[in-house]
């Protein structure tokens, strides 16, 4: 059997695959499998920004594998560390991560892609929350994410009805960053990651984590926090070589050098 996630690596941009014909679903031993590429791509140093993407051109994940639970695996299986898809309870990672959605994204795999931090999506792609016809609900992060990226009546809508969602209407209510040609999704999702990666190392760690914060943070709070040196990574950045580094190639028209120091 066929290693349910490969990973491959793009200079600094780790390309990660899930890969399980037909709909990429996902039992326990795939969780575990993503994770381990996700906390992989947390050590690496070279490493800045992550793409995730499926298999095939149909299915980005149909989410939670149905074999697997009529063969006894329960609704409420320890999928490990990083919860469901190794992703959606993995709340202290400082990288980027852009999901490349290459066609249906159910259940489960819609929550995978919501628990990256943006979304490419090919023009083919759907999203939708269909737990609740099967008597349980999206409890992966679909109902505590989706009311935060979309208005709260379209949210509660899809959690209600399981309606799929295409991907231009994704887009037109800022859930998905860039539609794409579906033969061309991963190579936008590639290219919006070299865009990401070209920035400075620890200013993208300090965004993620400053952006991680104002989720559950006011305003306010979120200025005391910083302001009271309680974020390492807001901090390190303030500190780095990379902060002057980046003023003085601006000063000399040049492009920056990062050390990620």
């Amino acid at each position: 059997m066929n290693d349910p996630v490969t990973v491959d690596t793009h200079d600094s941009v780790l390309l990660i695959t899930l890969d399980r014909p037909k709909a990429n679903a996902i039992d326990v031993a795939t969780s575990l499998a993503l994770h381990q590429a996700f906390a992989d791509f947390e050590d690496d140093p070279h490493l800045r920004v992550a793409v995730l993407t499926g298999g095939g051109d149909r299915f980005f994940s149909a989410g939670w594998d149905l074999k697997a639970a009529a063969d006894g695996e329960a609704v409420d299986a320890d999928h490990g560390p990083g919860g469901f898809a190794g992703l959606t309870e993995y709340f202290h990672r400082t990288k980027p991560i852009i999901a490349a959605v290459n066609g249906l994204a159910l259940g489960g795999g819609f929550e995978l892609a919501l628990a990256a931090d943006m979304i490419v999506a090919a023009d083919s792609a759907e999203f939708a929350l269909p737990e609740v016809q099967l008597g349980i609900i999206a409890d992966s992060g679909g109902v505590l994410r989706l009311p935060k990226l979309l208005p709260t009546p379209i949210a509660t809508e899809m959690l209600m009805t399981g309606r799929r969602m295409a991907a231009d209407e994704a887009h037109s209510w800022g859930l998905v960053n860039r539609v794409s040609a579906a033969g061309d999704v991963v190579v936008d999702a590639m290219n919006l990651a070299a865009e990401v990666a070209a920035a400075a190392p620890l200013a993208l760690r300090a965004v993620k984590e400053v952006t991680t914060l104002a989720e559950t943070a006011g305003i306010e709070d979120g200025f005391d926090r910083m302001r009271s040196g309680q974020l390492p990574g807001y901090q390190a950045m303030l500190a780095s070589q990379d902060a002057l580094e980046g003023s003085k190639a601006f000063a000399e028209k040049r492009d920056p050098i990062w050390l990620g120091r």
